[in-house]
């Protein structure tokens, strides 16, 4: 959360969302430039989404699966989170094709949803960079660049969350369009793409080898997850306090953004996300204006 206020600070983000909101931290943690900014939700358990919900009546969330959600396509200017992150897939037939684990899936459905130019910021498992198989970092670089990555050490959420997990903050930033990464240029800014070898031999990510400073620990191998002898993780750094690194890692961050002023298109989108309780192709009224539901 301190990295996400870190980021956003300064910034007018018009609309962004969180796909994974819980009772929604980052919305009570947002900072006074996004005051006026709308935002959305989404969050699969009822009883966090409902208290989401009371906390925060100004904003819309949405009590449901992010499968299940519809949400407008290139309509949000940021999305930031906590993503879930596990072996397993959800059924979505848009993406069905691609057979994309959990965290996975949803930095593809929110890079759909994040308009060109906007901001993805999330927390994910070191397994989204640190996997062998490139085909996931391939299919976000094509739609996205990366602005960079901070890793956490184990111990990160050990205090709130009772987990020793090592795990990574994206920054990516959409394209206007998609781009061919299969044979990138020297010096594309793609070789997050491939994995390297530290000096003692652990596979990482070639991000962290290329910017040590956004390494905040060390890589090892972790003999003691689940028996897995290539298991890897990121030790903390002795005597290092957490907030003073992180504070450090993102002032590495680097972008340039441009915020859409509204009547900015001819076209502008007034649409809202559909409230699942309304039935499809069917009229309702919120915030005091009649809306028509189309998917």
């Amino acid at each position: 959360n301190g990295v996400s206020g870190a980021l956003l600070h300064c910034i007018n983000f018009r609309v962004a969302t969180e796909p994974s909101c819980g009772i929604g931290n980052f919305f009570g943690l947002v900072p006074e430039s996004m005051s006026e900014s709308k935002l959305y939700g989404v969050e699969l358990d009822s009883l966090t989404g409902r208290i989401a919900q009371q906390l925060y009546q100004q904003s819309s969330i949405a009590v449901q699966g992010f499968e299940n959600t519809e949400l407008p396509d290139s309509f949000f200017d940021l999305a930031i989170g906590n993503v879930p992150f596990g072996s397993y897939t959800l059924h979505d037939k848009r993406y069905d094709k691609h057979h994309f684990l959990i965290h996975d899936y949803f930095f593809a459905k929110t890079l759909d949803k994040v308009r060109p130019g906007g901001i993805v910021a999330f927390i994910t498992s070191k397994g989204t960079l640190d996997k062998q198989n490139p085909s996931v970092r391939k299919y976000i670089a094509e739609r996205a660049e990366l602005i960079g990555a901070i890793r956490l050490p184990n111990n990160a959420f050990l205090a709130n969350a009772g987990t020793q997990v090592t795990t990574d903050i994206l920054f990516l930033q959409k394209r206007e369009k998609l781009v061919d990464v299969s044979m990138p240029e020297p010096n594309a800014g793609l070789e997050w793409l491939h994995l390297g070898q530290t000096e003692d031999g652990v596979p990482v990510n070639q991000y962290f080898l290329d910017h040590p400073e956004m390494l905040l620990g060390q890589m090892a191998f972790d003999r003691s997850m689940y028996g897995n002898e290539k298991e890897t993780t990121c030790k903390p750094l002795e005597g290092a306090g957490l907030s003073d690194l992180l504070a450090k890692a993102v002032g590495n961050l680097h972008a340039a953004y441009t915020p859409y002023e509204m009547g900015e298109r001819e076209d502008e989108d007034t649409s809202i996300p559909a409230d699942p309780t309304v039935k499809n192709f069917s009229y309702t009224i919120a915030d005091g204006q009649v809306y028509y539901r189309e998917n």
